[in-house]
Order: structure tokens, then sequence, then C-alpha cells
């Protein structure tokens, strides 16, 4: 009886264990279909310091050395206290309108991430128009194990997606009723 109960134990230590881990990378895809070729979408949001002119939710967007990799832009979000982060350009190719950034810390009251990279995309749906496609990965808020509900995997993502929902939506408003 003894070794059975010694085996039930053992047993629920090593299920413990099993399900035990730290945080997961998370990826998030979001895309927006505006009806313009691919040069009038890009020649909004092709800049790196040019996100405060389309995304709702950036009041400044600067850039230290506007398009080239090692840029730094420093973000000040319209919010109570004036928020901000940097990010930082990793690679920028605009004959393929496409650049990758990331944020190498952020508040977690800002933005619930860490180890941020993300990259956005215009391409060519074939019908005259463009898909812009914002996609990133990046890991939980809170890095260690049982992360309270505001820092964890699913809270991250549904911030990323947020922001990247808000910027989408209002990129293709602002495009559209643009000549």
């Amino acid at each position: 009886m003894k070794a059975l109960a010694l085996a039930a134990a053992v047993l629920a230590i090593a299920t413990g264990v099993a399900t035990a881990h730290g945080p997961t990378r998370q990826k998030v895809v979001e895309t927006v279909e505006i009806d313009k070729p691919v040069e009038k979408v890009w020649a909004v949001i092709g800049d790196f310091d040019a996100l405060a002119k389309w995304h709702p939710v950036i009041a400044s967007s600067v850039a230290d050395k506007g398009n080239s990799e090692g840029s730094v832009r420093h973000l000040v979000l319209k919010a109570p206290g004036d928020p901000s982060f940097d990010e930082v350009l990793d690679k920028y190719d605009a004959s393929a309108h496409s650049y990758k950034y990331e944020i190498p810390k952020v508040d977690p009251k800002i933005l619930p991430v860490n180890n941020y990279t993300s990259t956005i995309s215009v391409l060519d749906n074939g019908k005259g128009g463009s898909t812009v496609e914002w996609k990133g990965a990046f890991y939980r808020g809170y890095m260690l194990n049982d992360p309270p509900p505001e820092l964890n995997d699913e809270a991250s993502a549904k911030a990323v997606r947020g922001v990247y929902r808000a910027g989408l939506d209002n990129l293709k408003k602002l495009v559209e009723t643009t000549n």
C-alpha cells in the first residue's frame, strides 16, 4: 500500500512538473485589404518615423536615423502621462515594401510583451489594390510561471492584436479617402 501511495505521489509530482512551463512564443498576424496600389500605401507607411501619421494611438514617432538599420524610433502614445517606448529598425527593404523592427524593452503596463519583433509589409493583392500584413512574435509580459491575468499569453496577444487592428483599420480609412 505504501508503495502504491508513493508511486501515486511521484506520478502527481512528475505530471505537475511536466505541465509547468515558462512562456511560449506568441505570434500574431493581422492584415487589411486597401483599394489603392502598393506605392500609394507604402508612401504613407514606408518611412520608419511615419507611424504617428497613420496610427491613431501614436502621438509622435521620431526615428533618430530615419530608415537606416539600427535607427531608434521613440514612440509617445496618446494617453494620460504620455507613455513612451523605443523601437529599433532591424531591416528595411523599400523595394519589397517591408521593414522589421523590435522593441528592446517596454513597460508591461504600456504593452504586455517581452522580446517583441515585428514586420510590416505592403503586398500587391493582384486586384489593383494592396494587402498590408503586420505580424509580430513575442513573449508575454510576465516571463515566469503563473502570470497575472493581465500579463499572460492571451492578454499579450490580445494587446498586440488590438494595436495592429487599430493601426490597419485607420490606415485603410486614411489611404482610401485621400487621393
